[in-house]
């Protein structure tokens, strides 16, 4: 019993997972290449081997760990629905199954994944997005317009299942997250018949102080004690140059991705709210030192700092990127439903400049003199538009290098392979 009369929801992983059929559709947990996914459970489940699954995930995370790939290097998916369905640096099992016509394949952005989840929890069959518009997701979808613009119709998603991370539970299921790694794990219990959750401390019923309750337990059916852990100090890592190094281009030296970060974070006004996703945007944390600017991360993360160094980071304290980060003085953590309500707040203007412009900057770098004509040209209209004095950037912090802990998933084939919600 749990203790209070009602019977505890504690078992094993094994226990948790025994009941899920071939066909069964799952959502699955975890954010990039290796933080935070339910490996237990994900382990428990390749080892009873149902197939025919479909799986509904950020991504699969890194192949070689207990990621979701363990489910598609065993052939247990037939359909994938994925944010991001490859990685630069890599070529997965998931992959190969794909172009082969093994394993269906259904693009979805971030943003409309977690609020398709949140509608299905909520009972609410579909509703009307402006992201998608104009690109291959929109294809045979309803098209209506409000207020001049045109939105995409987007239905609402239930699962049979759902596998999530905590980092504590008690035995009626009442649950707890950490840091910036609550991402998914809400609105994908909320969305499923079964949430099960592995938690890394399992309390009893009355520890958790009823305002700390982050999922309550009506949503979680099954709660399991974690068993297998990724090593915090030796993720994958996708092996990048430094970021004070520089290519050359019609023999001239390019900006490095760090005085690139260095450049955009001048160019924010104080005062702003900034996203940066992933890939070379991550840079520009380490540039705003003490100015007023708040720092949003994708996976549930407002007002952090720069990268962590050396060993002294927290795991569940990282980026869009995947790179451990400091916290500034008024952090605060939350959902995705959350991470993208501030993410299309029409206030939040200059994380497009970040998130879009240096990524834009760098490719047309690479086309030469006018490329290059393009990118200052665009550096004085982004400066117009802050309608700030340009700032000076923090002193040299150096970017990703052996001191910064995490992973990077820029570089060639990331903008090709990932869906970016706005």
């Amino acid at each position: 019993m749990s203790g209070n009369g009602t019977a505890s929801k504690v078992m094993t992983a094994a226990e948790a997972v025994a009941d899920i059929p071939d066909g069964a559709s799952i959502a699955l947990s975890g954010f990039g290449v290796s933080h935070r996914y339910p490996s237990t459970l994900i382990t428990a489940l390749r080892d009873i081997g149902p197939a025919g699954l479909t799986v509904y995930c950020n991504g699969l995370g890194q192949p070689g760990f207990p990621t979701g790939t363990l489910l598609a290097d065993n052939h247990q998916i037939s359909r994938l629905v994925t944010c991001f369905s490859a990685r630069p640096g890599f070529v997965s099992e998931a992959e190969k199954q794909i172009a082969a016509g093994e394993m269906e394949l259904e693009m979805v952005p971030q943003g409309t994944l977690v609020e398709r989840m949140r509608a299905g929890g909520a009972g609410i069959p579909a509703f009307y997005t402006p992201t998608g518009y104009g690109s291959a997701i929109a294809e045979g979808k309803d098209i209506r317009y409000f207020d001049g613009k045109p939105c995409v119709l987007e239905r609402g998603i239930t699962t049979d299942y759902a596998l999530l991370r905590a980092q504590q539970a008690d035995h009626m299921g009442n649950v707890v997250f950490r840091g910036g790694s609550q991402n998914f794990n809400v609105s994908f219990a909320k969305a499923a018949r079964i949430a099960i959750v592995e938690a890394e401390e399992i309390v009893p019923v009355g520890s958790i102080a009823p305002e700390d309750v982050d999922l309550p337990g009506v949503f979680v059916a099954r709660v399991v004690p974690i068993t297998v852990r990724m090593d915090i100090k030796n993720l994958p890592m996708r092996v990048n140059r430094p970021a004070t190094s520089s290519k050359s281009y019609a023999g001239k030296p390019a900006l490095t991705r760090e005085q690139i970060g260095r450049r955009v974070a001048a160019l924010l006004p104080d005062g702003a709210v900034v996203n940066l996703g992933a890939g070379l945007p991550t840079q520009v944390a380490n540039f705003i030192s003490a100015r007023p600017v708040i720092l949003h991360s994708e996976n549930g993360m407002l007002n952090y700092g720069e990268f962590a160094r050396g060993d002294s980071f927290d795991p569940d304290y990282h980026d869009a990127g995947g790179f451990f980060v400091t916290l500034r003085a008024g952090a605060s953590f939350f959902d995705s439903v959350t991470s993208f309500e501030i993410a299309r707040r029409r206030e939040r203007r200059p994380g497009e400049l970040v998130g879009a412009r240096a990524d834009r900057r760098r490719h047309r770098r690479r086309d030469g003199p006018g490329g290059r004509r393009a990118a200052r040209h665009r550096d004085v209209r982004a400066h117009r538009l802050s309608r700030e004095p340009e700032a000076t950037g923090a002193g040299d912090v150096p970017g990703h290098d052996a001191g910064v802990r995490g992973h990077h998933r820029d570089g060639p084939g990331a903008a090709a392979a990932a869906v970016a919600d706005g």
